[in-house]
């Protein structure tokens, strides 16, 4: 869904029935895909999931279907028996229209309510569609039920040996996409990922970038940095978006349900459409053909927190309780409360540390969502929207947890699961992005960072070899040297956004309130809309608040109601009695 016939390659086998077709952006050369086709049918299809570029695969060999989606989940693949037989798609939408049912509200109210619980797990935004999960194909051999089996692993790898991975991986990617595109632009936000993507394809083509500036954003170091770039670097053409000449600010045209895009699951963009107006307005005018941003670079770079739980775990027991005491500088707390929450966390195997969060669900004085410093390094935990939950809202998410909580692997480590959870969430971030921007400024956006063939390089090093104290990306330093200047690769700061967020949320307070009175979450019992309200009452002043939680109850919310104003007819009759999609 949302690809087409320019986003499809076919390769077969002429001395035997088998065919590989991918779906998306795969940058694979005709030799390289002739032999991930040979292995595939060998019964290897690791080659065919490793290919450049970021994609879904079908293998059809010997009478056997293999579907695959990317290695993050950014083409993801849901699956629904209906009629006697097996519907797939890259999108949930369609399947649920097929099947007649409605979202699912139990896993949006968790995905809204919890941290570190697989919440999707193989459940799709919507009722009785099944996901396969990324890392996973779906197997389909006529007249045998469908399967889903793991995909190949990823190898694990040294650190030396990821490093010259991630190398060989992302230069590719890049200069492969500025090779098969004539007219390309970019993010350039100042930052180690958009600027590694700025100067590694202006080795190969000339192309717009746009750094997007507001007045907290001009004050801070992303400017300075994104036009040293600019000017550093041959083959660029710059273009700075500054909000307060194109007048736009967070959460600006949300109040016309009707006209805003629809995606198969919540989106955060929805938050950003104008500033996004603004931003990619360049791009579309030049009728670029991809645009890349950094998207996924703090996810396969970095590691989560909880990189010294798996320290400690693995017995370096002295380098994790130092690291942890660094950290808790940094974040401002009591050492000691990180050592006990580290302590904690260790002790306990991922599938208790569920049931322990079923049993939080049951007390609504328990729901408090703690310091966020020591929270990182939990197995799982509750987001400040928890405290909006009304009683059926709390079993509603226990229930979900504890579904899971029987599933659970009991031997994962904490970094292994927040790894595979935030690049799960990224990648499916991504893609919604990629389908507003099809759909509003008919311009394809992709994220190099989250090719399986990158993404793969990274996690292929233990989460704590990412890291190194006192050292912003020392991945990147190690993998890009030579390919992007030292000044950027070097650079010691990062922007927030807080005042920005603060400036949408005052500025556009009628809207954003009425979006909340009219709550379908509250309609269904399981949130309370006052306390919600009463959250963004306190953001609107400026005061510190739930921001991130408010961000996401409000695209959940413009979701839901763009679903009942949407009518999308995905089927129409076929007149051999099957269904036909539109």
């Amino acid at each position: 869904m949302g690809h087409d016939e320019r986003d499809i390659a076919t390769t077969c086998d002429e001395d035997r029935p088998a065919d590989l077709l991918t779906v998306g952006c795969c940058l694979a050369t005709a030799a390289e895909r002739h032999a991930a086709l040979t292995t595939a049918r060998a019964g290897d299809a690791g080659a065919a999931l490793g290919l450049p570029g970021s994609y879904l695969t079908l293998v059809h060999c010997e009478g056997v279907l293999r579907v695959t989606g990317d290695r993050a989940g950014v083409i993801p693949v849901y699956w629904l028996p209906h009629e006697k037989g097996i519907w797939w798609a890259t999108a949930a939408a369609p399947l649920a229209a097929l099947a007649g049912t409605g979202p699912n509200l139990p896993l949006l109210l968790a995905e809204l309510t919890v941290t570190g619980v697989d919440a999707r797990g193989d459940e799709a935004h919507y009722g009785a569609v099944r996901r396969v999960p990324p890392g996973h194909t779906l197997v389909l051999r006529r007249g045998a039920e469908p399967s889903v089996v793991p995909a190949s692993p990823v190898r694990s790898a040294g650190l030396v040996e990821g490093v010259q991975r991630l190398r060989r991986a992302f230069t590719t990617a890049v200069t492969r996409r500025a090779e098969a595109y004539e007219r390309i632009s970019a993010d350039l936000s100042g930052g180690i990922d958009s600027s590694s993507i700025t100067c590694i394809a202006a080795r190969t083509r000339p192309l717009l970038v746009v750094t997007y500036t507001d007045a907290q954003m001009a004050e801070d170091d992303d400017a300075r940095y994104a036009r040293q770039v600019a000017t550093d670097v041959h083959g660029i053409t710059h273009r700075v978006i500054d909000a307060r000449a194109a007048g736009v600010a967070h959460f600006d045209a949300l109040a016309d349900i009707d006209a805003l895009p629809t995606t198969d699951i919540p989106s955060l963009t929805l938050g950003l459409l104008a500033i996004k107006d603004a931003q990619l307005g360049p791009a579309a005018a030049i009728g670029s053909q991809a645009h890349l941003t950094g998207r996924g670079g703090d996810n396969v770079l970095g590691a989560p927190h909880s990189h010294l739980v798996d320290a400690f775990l693995a017995g370096r027991h002295t380098p994790a309780l130092r690291g942890a005491a660094v950290y808790a500088r940094a974040q401002r707390i009591a050492p000691w409360r990180v050592w006990r929450q580290l302590a904690a966390t260790a002790a306990a195997p991922y599938p208790r540390a569920l049931d322990r969060l079923v049993a939080r669900l049951s007390s609504p004085a328990s729901l408090a969502a703690g310091a966020p410093g020591v929270g990182n390094l939990a197995w799982c935990s509750v987001t400040e929207a928890a405290g909006w939950l009304t009683a059926q809202g709390r079993r509603t998410v226990a229930e979900l947890v504890d579904a899971r909580s029987r599933v659970a692997d009991p031997f994962i480590t904490p970094a292994v699961l927040h790894d595979r959870l935030a690049l799960e969430w990224m990648a499916s971030s991504h893609a919604m992005f990629e389908a507003i921007a099809r759909q509003r400024w008919n311009l394809a956006v992709h994220a190099p960072f989250l090719d399986s063939a990158v993404s793969e390089a990274c996690m292929s090093i233990p989460a704590q070899q990412r890291v190194r104290p006192g050292v912003y990306k020392p991945l990147a330093q190690a993998a890009f040297t030579g390919l992007v200047p030292g000044f950027v690769l070097h650079r010691p700061t990062k922007t927030a956004f807080t005042t920005s967020l603060y400036t949408g949320l005052a500025a556009n307070a009628p809207t954003l309130g009425r979006i909340i009175d009219r709550s379908l979450l509250a309609q269904a019992g399981l949130i309370d809309a006052h306390r919600a309200a009463a959250s963004l009452h306190v953001a609107i002043t400026g005061a510190p608040a739930p921001l991130a939680a408010l961000h996401t109850l409000l695209v959940t919310e413009l979701w839901l109601a763009r679903l009942q104003t949407a009518h999308a007819t995905w089927w129409q009759p076929d007149p051999q009695g099957s269904p036909t999609c539109r």
